[in-house]
């Protein structure tokens, strides 16, 4: 089966030797992204696709933690693009494993991240870009996030979301931290739900109508939640006093759960056999690409759950690789306007 694995992450020759010298001991992130085997021998890594079969290939990003976290912004835009350099080198030397990649950019500096977008997608091939739900903690829906948007919308390729909390948010306003992994297993998926929430609800796919959005996890809470998304939120602004927000829905060009189901979602659930029905039911099959996370998703349990789904013949080419093909304009494919593919 043709299968490609649109969100997949990867550490590429260099980077880690490039991140040890800008960050200059402050973390020590770069020894353990290199604890995952599969992040840096390549033949570890072939191996584990093989288990996907012959058809089986990777679109692959760089992995979190996101670099505004860890760096300030002149290191992280260095290490952005020797990221993207290295990503486009592993694209060269193996295009039957890795058919495509996506940029790294760092948002500290805004408008250096747009160039850097374009320098990755015009000189180095890559086929969208990867941000992450927060810049250190600030919400994407900022204004000076816009110009990366209107820019990915320009180029005609998808904007990869990808989730970040960590432990230093706690789940209770008594504790320090957040304990038993929280953050992460409920967190993230907590990240990507309030994040799309913000860029819908204040207009971003209006002003927009053409940039894809692809939320990694099956669209995090929201395809779970339809009901208090939907008519649960129609009623925006009532249970708050100490903000007004009469004017938010009444703003939007169209029901506000038609902006939810334009988002891209992603089947990496690590095997997920309860979730993944609940996600096709939300979306559709037009609207979701085959990802696993590898190599911390596993490939053969995702494609077993997805093997088990109820789809025409057609649908499963559209999950698998069809809607990614034109999504990335892979093959000849071309995104059409108005956010579909």
């Amino acid at each position: 089966m043709n299968a490609l694995d649109i969100y997949t992450h990867i550490l590429p020759d260099g980077f880690l030797d490039v991140l040890g010298r800008v960050a200059s001991g402050r973390i020590n992130i770069g020894k353990r992204l290199a604890s995952v085997a599969a992040l840096v021998d390549l033949d570890r890594r072939f191996r584990d696709m093989d288990a996907g079969g012959p058809g089986y290939r990777q679109v692959i990003s760089l992995p979190n933690p996101p670099l505004e976290e860890i760096l300030p912004a002149d290191a992280a835009a260095e290490l952005a693009r020797a990221g993207n350099d290295g990503l486009a080198a592993l694209c060269a030397r193996h295009p039957d494993r890795f058919p495509a990649f996506v940029a790294t950019v760092s948002l500290l500096e805004p408008e250096g991240a747009v160039r850097e977008a374009g320098r990755a997608i015009r000189d180095l091939g890559a086929r969208g870009v990867q941000i992450f739900t927060n810049v250190a903690g600030k919400p994407l829906d900022r204004p000076e996030y816009a110009p990366l948007f209107a820019a990915m919308e320009a180029h005609g390729l998808p904007v990869f979301l990808h989730p970040t909390r960590s432990s230093a948010m706690p789940d209770y306003a008594d504790e320090p931290r957040s304990r038993y992994e929280m953050w992460w297993c409920f967190g993230w998926p907590y990240e990507t739900s309030v994040a799309v929430s913000r860029l819908v609800l204040t207009g971003l796919l209006d002003r927009h109508p053409g940039l894809n959005l692809i939320t990694h996890h099956g669209g995090g809470m929201i395809p779970f939640f339809d009901g208090r998304v939907g008519p649960g939120m129609a009623v925006l602004g009532s249970r708050t006093a100490e903000e007004d927000l009469s004017g938010v829905l009444p703003a939007l060009k169209r029901p506000h759960l038609d902006y939810f189901r334009d988002v891209w979602a992603d089947t990496a659930m690590f095997g997920s056999g309860t979730g993944l029905p609940t996600v096709l039911r939300f979306y559709g099959a037009s609207r979701i690409v085959f990802a696993t996370d590898a190599p911390f998703g596993p490939i053969r349990p995702t494609l077993d759950a997805l093997g088990a789904l109820d789809l025409t013949p057609e649908e499963r080419h559209a999950v698998m690789a069809g809607n990614a093909e034109r999504l990335l304009r892979l093959n000849g494919a071309a995104a059409e306007a108005g956010g579909t593919a």
